[in-house]
Order: structure tokens, then sequence, then C-alpha cells
């Protein structure tokens, strides 16, 4: 009888603490649920998860759209904004529109309000003698074909209202930073237009050889025997009909051989 006793007491302790054991995963997974429940309710109202630890970071993937506005950004890093300067500057046109430039550079500062810092614009001119058909004539040639000097006031303004003149090509200088002329170019170009007379600027020595060029003996050949500086004139010896005859001619109507 003890026996029966103690075997339905140990029975019942064995169903006890099955029963404890059944029952303690659904406490612990009701626990897991209020905790993931609280855990949501904290991301919604911080907007932070910990999910931090277990993330990789993905590279940044560039596209077009940012790839071009890196470009441009790294652009306006390399531009240089101009010192604001004064002075004479050149510039470079296609040859032949020196005048259509400077006259179109006029119009320019006057209509778009540049008078400020575009002061003067020249195409710079001399007279030269000029020898055709065994006449002498004094003739305006340009000293510098494909360039125009403009005396200005460089910023970013005035620098844009000349370069982007019809028929420029751009400012003589390094990079987009225009060289000033230095100021003896500038009274050397300025002394030489403003000779009325040109001289006479003979290159040729006694017993040079010579072919002439122009009027009634050209292409004859012959020795400098004379030289009149004063009246830009060379007398040569040409070998005519087997003498040596003299021959008064303009110096611009020989070259030497």
């Amino acid at each position: 009888m003890a026996d029966d006793i103690n075997l339905k007491e140990e029975k019942d302790n064995k169903e006890d603490i099955s029963a404890e054991d059944l029952n303690n995963p659904a406490e612990n997974v009701d626990e897991n649920k209020e905790n993931q429940n609280m855990s949501d309710q904290i991301v919604q109202e911080t907007g932070e998860t910990n999910e931090t630890d277990s993330t990789v970071a993905q590279p940044e993937v560039k596209t077009d759209e940012t790839k071009t506005l890196e470009s441009e950004s790294e652009k306006t890093k390399r531009s240089i904004k101009q010192e604001g300067k004064r002075g004479w500057y050149v510039i470079h046109t296609y040859s032949g529109y020196e005048d259509q430039v400077a006259e179109s550079l006029k119009q320019r500062i006057e209509s778009m309000g540049m008078k400020g810092f575009i002061f003067s614009v020249i195409v710079p001119i001399e007279k030269q003698i000029e020898i055709k058909n065994g006449k002498r004539s004094v003739v305006e040639k340009k000293i510098f074909p494909g360039y125009v000097l403009v005396e200005m006031n460089v910023t970013d303004e005035s620098w844009y209202v000349v370069r982007n003149t019809p028929n420029v090509t751009g400012f003589v200088g390094f990079g987009v930073r225009p060289t000033p002329m230095s100021e003896e170019e500038i009274a050397r170009i300025q002394k030489r237009m403003s000779v009325q007379e040109p001289k006479h600027k003979i290159e040729f020595k006694i017993d040079d050889l010579v072919r002439i060029v122009d009027g009634p003996l050209k292409g004859f050949e012959g020795k400098v025997t004379d030289i009149d500086e004063g009246k830009g004139k060379i007398k040569v010896s040409v070998n005519m009909f087997g003498r040596e005859t003299p021959a008064n001619i303009d110096f611009l109507q020989a070259k030497k051989v």
C-alpha cells in the first residue's frame, strides 16, 4: 500500500515537471513577442534600428547625372578669375578680319555698356613704300596681320565681351588669362604708327649680286655699284648685249640673289 502511494506521488511530480516544461516555452514566446513589439514601437518613434552592425555598406553607384555635376564642379574649381588689371592686350583674329573685328568690338562696347572697362581698340598700321609698275607709292599696311590691340581693364565681364566678338579666336597669353603688353612694346608700335613719311631701309651692300624684279629691266641680274640711302636708290651694273650697263633703280625693285 505504501509502495502504491509512493509511485503515485512520483508520477504526479513527473507530470508537474512535464507541465512546467511545456508551459515555459509558451511564456518565452509571449515574452519574445512582447519584446519585438516594443522594438517595433521604438523604431517607429525614433527611426533608429539595431541592424547597422549586420548591414554591409554598399559602394556608391555614380550615375551619368552625378558624373556631369562633378565634372561641372571641377571646371568651376579650375576656372581662374580675371585680375582686373588695366593694360594693352592682344587678341588674335582670323586673317583678313582685323578691321571687321575692331568695328564689331566697338559696337559691342557701346551696346553692352562696357566703356568703363574697354577703352580703345586699334588695328596697328604703318606707312610703307611700295613699287608697282616702276612707280613708287606710299601705302598703309598692317604691322601685325591677324592681330588687334585692345586697351582694357580685364574683368570676367570685359573678357567675355571681347572673347565672344565674331571672328576673335582668343587672347594672347597663358590659359584664360591674357598677358598685357609692356610699355616699351606699346611705345614702339605707336611710334611706327605715327610716322608720316616712311624712311628708306636699304639692306644692300656694294658688290651684292641682285636680281631686278620690277620695271623695264625686270629679270636682269647685276652687281650693286652705288647706294643712295637719301633717295632710296641703288645703281646696278647689268650685262646687256655683252656690255656692262649701269642702271639706277629703286631699292625695292631689286632682291638679293
